[in-house]
């Protein structure tokens, strides 16, 4: 699926935050969605992606994509 087929539903920004921080903010946000939706994070730590999609594999949601816009990481995850 491309990233531009991808219709998030919620945005969260941990731009400027680094590990655990998106992870963590990003648990908290997924515990406040209903099953289907999808989260869009937007991270500039390189270790945002392998570490979200280690917990997305972990918790049962599922890591849809991960899009690159210079430093910018666009993240989206589905409960």
């Amino acid at each position: 699926m491309a990233t531009t087929d991808i219709k998030s539903d919620y945005t969260l920004d941990t731009k400027g935050t680094l590990c655990p921080l998106p992870v963590l903010k990003t648990k908290v946000e997924m515990d406040k969605l209903a099953s289907g939706k999808v989260l869009e994070v937007l991270a500039t730590d390189p270790g945002a992606e392998p570490d979200l999609k280690a917990w997305a594999r972990r918790t049962g949601n599922v890591f849809l994509a991960c899009k690159s816009e210079g430093e910018v990481l666009r993240i989206y995850v589905q409960k």
